[in-house]
């Protein structure tokens, strides 16, 4: 049996390569997907918005990965069936559902993306596409719980921040093994608890609800950090004891996630902090704290510096996630240090593909005739300013826009970018604009090397389709000239 299993798992990549799958979905399915005998609970690490208290606090948000746990409902749990990729559970101050619920739970490719495939990722982000997403939701999967016109119509019920994450910020997710056991026990917990909001900023917040999740898995595993948070459990705290609790338990397994902000015209996010991290580093803060508070100002920096400090992405740096070696086995892995540079990228590799995209940035202006990368870099705003995106059956997006006074059609799914109906010239600079995105922003906010490798093939192809279909049109052109050279010449 074993034998039979192991040779299944020495296929089953190979198929996939050889049918096209592209080598980081096969990562993303690898390290997310939930096979029988193992799976994985992580706490999710949002990064902080600029909007409401969160600008002001910089605490972003707290949740719970699942990997063998998926919604029955959003308020109801089980177990994964085949081919489901796990759950994420969250709490916030206010669902906004037309009952006053504590939690909810969604599947992770609709929380990290809005939709079920990730195949169907968005590669553009804006707020039109997201509420697209939002209200496909709904009436998917929310329709028995959000039928008033406050819940379905208004954009404050906080159930839409559960809809393409990351879209309006950058996602880290600290993951460790779990049991069959732990799982149908947790599972069992909340089915039978009554879920009802009793949401408190100071002792119930989205942080505390993570604790709860990941205490009941392996006890005093996260914790509050009373000095750095001033009393209140923030999601930094989790996130740092529950890492701190894996590396002491090696056989847990730790390793990191991270979904980067998608690229387009919403506000990107920014590094989580804890409180007296924000004090000490934000200078609203810290110039009238040197002022007014100037002799409690090196206790506060103290506490941070001895006991606060703590990089999500230093940690995903240190603890890659990716497949096994032996395939098949969708558990994920912390990886050698030669193959982490594979994953996360080196400050080489970052150069070199600067370079390569400064000389293809210079082809295209050269092309089309164009003496800045200004019209370029204002791609993202004048596509959503002028286009109107859609959703088709699949759940893949388009964007019909206006472009030299005609109306064009380009797919906004990395499913769709280069399909046939997808015009070749937009995709081609809107993938342009993108990778300009990435290579331009810092560590937090960009995609992880093995993914944007993934872009720049894409990129490339696009830039081929593009070619062609111009050298086409330049050959018809050409014999159009011919020809009517020929008319003439017969007269």
């Amino acid at each position: 049996m074993r034998k039979t299993v192991h040779i299944a798992r020495e296929l089953v990549p190979k198929i996939l390569v050889t049918i096209g799958v592209p080598s980081f979905l096969l990562f993303l399915l690898a390290g997310l997907a939930s096979p029988l005998a193992h799976a994985d609970v992580g706490v999710v690490l949002n990064e902080s918005m600029d909007s409401s208290i969160d600008r002001i606090t910089g605490t972003g948000h707290s949740a719970v990965y699942f990997s063998r746990i998926c919604p029955e409902s959003p308020v109801k749990l089980r177990l994964c069936g085949p081919g489901e990729h796990g759950s994420v559970i969250s709490n916030y101050i206010n669902i906004g559902e037309d009952q006053s619920f504590e939690w909810n739970i969604v599947p992770l490719n609709i929380y990290l993306y809005g939709v079920e495939d990730v195949r169907d990722r968005p590669i553009f982000a804006s707020f039109k596409v997201k509420h697209l997403l939002e209200e496909r939701y709904r009436k998917d999967y929310l329709s028995a719980y959000c039928a008033s016109a406050a819940c379905a119509t208004s954009f404050k019920p906080e159930w839409r921040e559960m809809v393409a994450a990351t879209f309006i910020r950058s996602v880290y997710i600290f993951v460790v093994d779990t049991s069959v056991e732990q799982d149908k026990e947790l599972i069992t917990e909340f089915n039978d608890s009554v879920n009802k909001n009793r949401f408190n900023g100071f002792t119930r917040n989205c942080a505390d609800f993570t604790q709860r999740v990941i205490n009941s898995y392996f006890p005093h595993a996260a914790r509050t950090d009373y000095i750095n948070d001033f009393g209140m459990t923030s999601p930094k705290a989790v996130a740092r004891s529950f890492t701190h609790y894996a590396l002491r338990h090696p056989e847990l397994n730790l390793r990191v996630l991270h979904f980067s902000q998608v690229p387009g015209t919403i506000k990107r996010s920014r590094e989580v902090r804890a409180g007296t991290e924000q004090l000490v580093r934000s200078k609203k803060f810290l110039i009238p704290m040197a002022i007014f508070a100037y002799y409690e100002l090196p206790a506060v920096a103290g506490s941070y510096l001895l006991t606060g400090r703590f990089n999500p992405h230093r940690e995903f740096e240190k603890h890659p996630a990716v497949k096994k070696d032996s395939a098949g086995d969708n558990q994920v892995k912390v990886v050698s240090l030669d193959e982490r540079a594979q994953v996360v990228g080196t400050s080489r590799d970052w150069k070199a593909y600067r370079k390569m995209f400064d000389d293809t940035v210079d082809k295209h202006l050269r092309d089309e005739g164009i003496d800045s990368r200004q019209e370029l870099n204002r791609l993202f705003k004048h596509l959503d300013e002028t286009g109107t995106p859609s959703i088709d059956e699949n759940g893949a997006i388009w964007m019909q826009a206006s472009e030299n006074g005609r109306t064009i059609k380009v797919g906004l799914s990395a499913s769709t970018i280069l399909a046939e109906d997808s015009d070749p010239q937009m995709a081609h600079e809107l993938l342009l604009a993108r990778i300009a995105h990435v290579l331009k922003s810092p560590k937090h906010s960009r995609e992880p090397l093995l993914e944007f490798q993934q872009d720049w093939s894409t990129l490339q192809r696009a830039a081929a389709k593009r070619d062609l279909i111009l050298a086409r049109n330049a050959t018809s052109g050409t014999e159009q000239r011919d020809s009517s050279q020929t008319v003439s010449d017969d007269d």
